[in-house]
């Protein structure tokens, strides 16, 4: 195994690629899509093309930042963990240390990025960058990390719009809470897969909390998250036909997803996790082509 003393420089850059998981995009996939959900409803259509790679340089940027900062938090518990055991932190690869100066150098990247923003999106970065730094603590004091996690998730839409020089209203709300509904649902679909682990070593989870009704909490979380991101959708005058057709695909890929985790086997929860990019981008094709 590579210790600090006799990694290469090579293997150094390859460890803090593994941990901002870039190799692992779909993290980054399921904060990408909702942000583009409200920078074209922001929008009134395609953005400024200025606006739009600030935010989704942004995105990239904090979501590793997020991982960073993650796996800096978990470097004691990813070891004892099959699924994480393997991580950088976690193998002695890279230092405690050298993963805050990754998330540091990371989150000044992303500031970079509101150099090109109005200062109201400044001043919502700031609570964003609070909201992914105090989740990965937050496993160790509640049964609701996955509700903060959602918080952070979501927080690409109230950014979007402010970017776009709108006003935090209705729309906005509900796409937010909506997202984050349905960020909780599929979180705890992923945390199904560690609940072994975690018992044994005491982090706390949603998939802990909700016990035997995981899966019908889920399923209830999904189904907010339809009627607020449809509510939204409604008031923007964006459900009928495109959005509505969207959110039909939606709803029947989560009883999809159910029909696969009903028995609760960590392999297909993990799969209803990662299957949750596709909802996404559904909802992003329906909003973009009922602005088209």
């Amino acid at each position: 195994m590579a210790t600090l003393q006799t990694i290469t420089w090579r293997q150094r850059f390859e460890a803090y690629y593994y941990l901002c998981r870039f190799d692992k995009p779909i993290g980054t996939e399921l904060v990408f899509w909702p942000t583009m959900w409200a920078l074209w409803i922001a929008a009134e259509g395609v953005p400024d093309l200025t606006i739009l790679i600030a935010m989704i340089l942004g995105t990239i940027f904090m979501r590793a930042a997020g991982c960073a900062i993650n796996d800096f938090a978990d470097r004691k518990v990813d070891a004892h963990v099959d699924r994480t055991k393997n991580r950088p932190l976690a193998t002695g690869v890279i230092s405690a240390r050298e993963a805050v100066w990754v998330f540091v150098a990371l989150v000044a990247a992303s500031a970079c990025t509101l150099f090109f923003l109005p200062i109201a999106t400044f001043y919502c970065a700031l609570a964003g960058l609070a909201l992914a730094f105090i989740y990965p603590f937050m496993k160790r004091y509640t049964h609701l990390p996955q509700v903060v996690l959602g918080m952070a998730f979501s927080w690409g839409i109230p950014m979007s719009f402010t970017a776009m020089g709108k006003p935090l209203d209705w729309s906005c709300w509900l796409l937010y809470f909506g997202n984050l509904a349905w960020t909780v649902a599929y979180d705890t679909q992923y945390a199904i897969t560690d609940r072994e682990y975690d018992l044994k070593i005491g982090v706390k989870s949603t998939a802990i909390l909700f016990g035997k009704y995981d899966i019908t909490m889920i399923s209830a979380l999904q189904a907010v998250s339809v009627v607020l991101i449809g509510s939204a959708l409604y008031i923007e005058d964006l459900l009928v036909p495109f959005g509505l057709i969207a959110l039909l695909v939606v709803i029947a890929d989560f009883i999809y997803q159910w029909t696969k985790t009903k028995e609760k086997e960590p392999h297909w929860c993990f799969w209803a996790f990662r299957h949750n990019r596709w909802v996404g981008l559904i909802i992003f094709v329906g909003i973009f082509l009922a602005l088209w």
